[in-house]
């Protein structure tokens, strides 16, 4: 009866900062902090800052110098913020990225707005993932002001960069020591992955560009020159007859969402061949060319029980075999990024605390998910070592990055009562 009463009083904590965490969200969404280039990394850390400073915090603002897309025109900042309880024990750490994807063509409202209609907040990043920053910070301060006596410690963090890798922003703390299991034991990333489900990991992602080469010459004289753009037609065909029914195949264990990226995938991100596109103001015609390089770009997302070797393998050898078998065929295949696959075990302490108050709070058991796309888990794993760690946060997975983009008032309320729950049970003595 004590302990139901202990979290009534805490939900009800939370239900009483509606307003709050309404402005909250609205504040985050109006600092347009697009990547790329990186615009109001600083703007929004330091925003953080006097909030979290407020509420106890201690406050680190990091700047992840030399890192990809790192200038003096786009400094890669971060905060974290430190609250330490009365006593020793864990650490838990929620993580949320400050940066948001490109606002594209089709909204209906302000992508900046933060406008609230029909209790549903909208903007650039409402879903992805400034409702799930902002439902963590509610959370936190809810539980301090009515557990004060906790013990332990508690962070909160703001990075850069995620939409683009991660490198100005977790991967960076990670090599500093940030996500050292001795400093940190548990890590909640509020990733839109629907309040009802907790994230245990990620499928794989292997990109490289592939360019195929020709010889220049007239267009009305093809016969003297050699297309790069049909030899890649030629790799093109190639995966469509081999490589994608062979993916297709292919299904993981891994309880990955939407049901399609259960098994291996791959995108043909971009084609570039021959001469480059002019201005949209030009007017004249293409010169008479035959091109001598075509480049893709492929997004290859793939499963825990495939090896990255046989990842790489599979595609040079269906290129090596055309270069054995096709005239003049010659390529260079260059590696852009690597992700090795991450999953977390469902039986970690943080995934059965959070899965526990899902269903207290919800009244329904936890759904236990992997993301078809990576996310920041994969620097927390590989760089900082440090396994007991989930995506949990409000937000409909769908309407990342679409436009009118919105997280829903009870969805984030709902969602900041779980991390709260959780925050008790691992924090009171």
């Amino acid at each position: 009866m004590a302990n139901s009463r202990a979290m009534d009083i805490l939900n009800d904590a939370i239900t009483n900062r509606r307003d709050d965490l309404i402005g909250l969200t609205q504040d985050l969404i109006r600092i347009p902090t697009l990547n790329p280039p990186g615009d109001c990394y600083r703007e929004i850390c330091e925003y953080l800052e006097r909030r979290l400073k407020r509420s106890g915090f201690e406050t680190q603002l990091i700047r992840a110098t030399g890192t990809p897309g790192d200038s003096d025109k786009y400094p890669r900042w971060n905060i974290v913020a430190r609250r330490t309880g009365k006593m020793a024990g864990d650490c838990v750490h929620f993580n949320s990225h400050t940066d948001v994807v490109e606002v594209g063509s089709g909204w209906t409202k302000d992508p900046f707005g933060g406008e609230l209609d029909d209790g549903k907040i909208y903007g650039r990043g409402a879903c992805d993932m400034k409702g799930g920053l902002a439902a963590s910070i509610i959370a936190a301060e809810a539980f301090i002001a009515t557990h004060p006596d906790f013990s332990g410690a508690i962070e909160i963090s703001g990075t850069a960069d995620e939409e683009s890798g991660g490198y100005g922003g977790v991967a960076y703390l990670a090599e500093q020591g940030y996500f050292d299991p001795k400093r940190v034991q548990h890590v909640i990333i509020p990733e839109p992955l629907n309040k009802d489900r907790v994230c245990l990991g990620h499928r794989g992602g292997w990109w490289a560009e592939i360019e195929t080469f020709g010889e220049i010459a007239h267009g009305s004289m093809p016969f003297l020159g050699d297309c790069a753009v049909r030899h890649m037609g030629a790799v093109l065909n190639e995966f469509e007859d081999k490589l994608f029914p062979a993916m297709a195949a292919r299904t993981t264990d891994m309880p990955v969402v939407p049901e399609g990226a259960r098994s291996s995938t791959m995108n043909i991100n971009s084609v570039h061949g021959g001469q480059p596109e002019q201005d949209e103001d030009y007017t004249g015609l293409p010169a008479h060319c035959v091109p001598d390089s075509c480049r893709i770009v492929i997004d290859r997302r793939f499963l825990a029980e495939e090896n990255i070797e046989d990842v790489r393998g599979e595609v040079t050898a269906l290129l090596d075999g055309l270069k054995a078998e096709r005239a003049k065929f010659n390529y260079d295949l260059r590696e852009i990024n690597l992700v090795l696959p991450s999953m977390t075990d469902r039986d970690a302490p943080v995934v059965q605390t959070i899965a526990a108050q899902i269903e207290s709070v919800l009244g329904k058991p936890a759904e236990f998910v992997a993301s078809p796309g990576t996310y920041d888990q994969k620097h927390i794993d590989r760089i900082g070592k440090l396994k007991n760690c989930i995506a949990y946060g409000p937000g409909i997975l769908e309407l990342a990055h679409k436009p009118d983009e919105y997280v829903g008032v009870e969805d984030m309320l709902d969602s900041a009562k779980v991390m709260a729950g959780g925050l008790r049970d691992i924090l009171l003595p």
